[in-house]
């Protein structure tokens, strides 16, 4: 494939469909920016070659020119000493290199219509190239929090996890039985409590009866 054929399939190339059916985006766009930079390099390659060849052309062209004008002078010159066999003669050398002239004008009037197709077609894909670029840093950041989550995901279905949770589970076990057993003392030092308090309350009424027996035997 030619330089101008590839170039060719770039600039009308549809990158997201192509982004689309790949089954690595991160490795295909690598791979897309990577063929346009090459790309690149030789169009501009080609371009310095083109506007080269137009120089020489140009001077070529002015060289032509000048040895038109030079023929023309000589004929005029001719005709001036009564020499018009010679003023005919010149005449011709000058059609000759005026032909000559023509097509050197025409062949430079190519390569700038060629300079202009490749100036036009550099712009488009450099602007495709820092779409590209843009694309990539999306593409790999979209891959790395992929792979982020996918890792995330595997740790919370890991047996560590499950481990962990055993664990906790064990311990929130321990803590209850832990209250429970507090809860239990209290309840005990509680009766232990009340039946003291209920003593002391029978003495009580024990006493009140005796003094209230005292008090009616006194009268």
């Amino acid at each position: 494939m030619s330089i101008f054929s590839r170039l060719s399939d770039i600039i009308n190339s549809n990158i997201s469909a192509l982004l689309d059916k790949a089954e690595n985006p991160e490795k295909m766009i690598r791979m897309v920016i990577q063929e346009m930079e090459d790309t690149l390099v030789e169009v501009r390659s080609s371009t310095a070659r083109v506007m080269a060849e137009k120089k020489t052309l140009t001077r070529r062209l002015e060289q032509l020119r000048a040895q038109a004008e030079d023929w023309e002078y000589k004929a005029e010159l001719a005709l001036g000493k009564d020499r018009e066999d010679l003023a005919r003669a010149a005449l011709v050398e000058k059609a000759t290199i005026q032909s000559r002239v023509e097509l050197t004008e025409a062949d430079l009037f190519k390569l700038e219509e060629t300079l202009d197709k490749l100036d036009g077609e550099i712009s488009q894909l450099q602007d495709k190239l820092n779409d590209a670029r843009a694309r990539q840093k999306t593409i790999v950041m979209r891959t790395r929090a992929t792979s982020t989550r996918r890792d995330v995901r595997k740790q919370l279905s890991s047996q560590a996890i499950d481990n962990a949770m055993d664990k906790f589970e064990h311990y929130e076990r321990k803590i209850d039985q832990m209250e429970g057993q507090i809860d239990s003392d209290s309840v005990e030092q509680k009766g232990l409590q009340a039946e003291f308090d209920e003593l002391a309350r029978e003495e009580n009424i024990d006493q009140e009866l005796q003094e209230l027996k005292d008090r009616v035997k006194s009268k």
